[in-house]
């Protein structure tokens, strides 16, 4: 009897357990949280980065201007030299020979100027009595005249063969840093010659040389023009250097060429850096970033919540009416910083999802927060 009670309680509880069962379903699982950005009208700088190659302020190359033996190199190569400064000596023996060669001629000459202006002034006094005839004279004259000619001639002779005997001491043209020599003591040297000796560059302040389409060149004058871009803080220039640091100092935009270059339809623009510590090697390739103005009333976009679809067209998805993600196709224009300027596709107020994008669906339910490692855009770049 007993037994059967238990079996028919047991039974009961069963039957209660599938009712209630029945009864009430599973709760829903609650919707995603996800970070978002509220999107507001700022002021960007407009960077551009560019590449670019460091040019001396000043380069000279150190050539002979006489054929000789070089004789002594008198500077250490990699060392610093001033204009003036003597870097090699030629052996001087033919040049000095041609000099005393040519102070014999230009005494000699003298004498002989010496002896036919007396003569032809006799022979001056002698025609007014008729004692030489009138050609006679003429031809004293004109040996006068020569002889005259002559020292001329034998004066510029002598300065020539001077100025080649000075050529023989080899002076630096300009101050700077002097490389390695391309010719030792001993090694004949000619005027004319292809390769130089040295060469000298100033380097406490360089050019660098960048390049940029002239595209974009077009595309900052008419941004300017219509007021979209003002010009404050431009002419800005940093430089990355090829170990990924960046210049301390910055540099300032010195002029753009006036012509475009018809192989690569780019413009070349030369900026200034200061090198006090010499850093910055000409032939140094760099990237410079040209701070080429301010543009207003741009929408700063996070990077983290702009991606691309299959097409590669930019998206963003944002929370919309009744917190639904909403698939937006997006139009961006250039990063800033950790943000892109978006130029259509989002407006002010909109917001931007970028946390909790991992399997989020458009159209799905979100419980929007503020995001944990992005920071909320307040109107301008960082």
């Amino acid at each position: 009897m007993q037994k059967g009670k238990f079996i028919g309680l047991l039974a009961c509880a069963s039957a209660l357990t599938l009712s209630a069962c029945g009864d009430s379903p599973p709760p829903a699982p609650p919707p995603p949280a996800v970070g978002v950005v509220t999107l507001e009208t700022g002021t960007a700088p407009l960077i551009n980065e560019l590449p670019g190659r460091i040019v001396a302020v000043e380069t000279a190359e150190v050539r002979p201007q006489i054929s000789g033996v070089i004789r002594r190199r008198l500077f250490a190569e990699g060392g610093m030299v001033r204009a003036g400064q003597l870097l090699y000596e030629i052996e001087d023996a033919p040049y000095r020979a041609a000099v005393a060669q040519a102070q014999g001629a230009l005494a000699r000459a003298n004498a002989a100027i010496r002896a036919t202006s007396l003569q032809a002034q006799r022979y001056k006094d002698l025609v007014g009595i008729n004692a030489v005839s009138r050609q006679e004279y003429d031809n004293a004259d004109a040996a006068a005249q020569q002889a005259r000619a002559d020292v001329a001639a034998q004066r510029g002779a002598l300065q020539s063969a001077q100025v080649n005997q000075n050529f023989t001491r080899i002076r630096a043209p300009i101050s700077g840093r002097i490389g390695r020599s391309l010719f030792t003591p001993g090694a004949l040297v000619q005027a004319g010659q292809a390769d130089p000796l040295a060469t000298i560059q100033r380097t406490d302040t360089v050019y660098v040389d960048v390049t940029q389409s002239a595209a974009e060149i077009i595309d900052l004058k008419q941004a300017m023009k219509k007021g979209g871009v003002s010009s404050v803080d431009g002419a800005r220039i940093q430089l990355l250097l090829p170990n990924g640091s960046t210049y301390p100092i910055e540099g300032r935009l010195q002029f753009s060429e006036v012509s475009v270059d018809p192989t690569s339809g780019a413009v070349t623009l030369r900026a200034t850096f200061a090198n006090p510590d010499g850093l910055l090697l000409p032939g140094m390739y760099v990237r410079a970033r040209v701070v080429e103005g301010q543009r207003r009333q741009v929408i700063l976009a996070p990077q983290q919540g702009i991606s691309r679809d299959a097409r590669g067209r930019a998206t963003a998805l944002v929370v919309g009416k009744d917190n639904k993600a909403e698939l937006r196709q997006v139009t961006v224009d250039r990063p800033v910083g950790d943000k892109w300027i978006v130029t259509g596709g989002l407006k002010p107020g909109d917001r931007v999802i970028v946390e909790g994008l991992l399997n989020l669906r458009p159209g799905t339910v979100v419980k929007p927060g503020a995001p944990q490692q992005v920071t909320a855009s307040n109107g301008g770049a960082q």
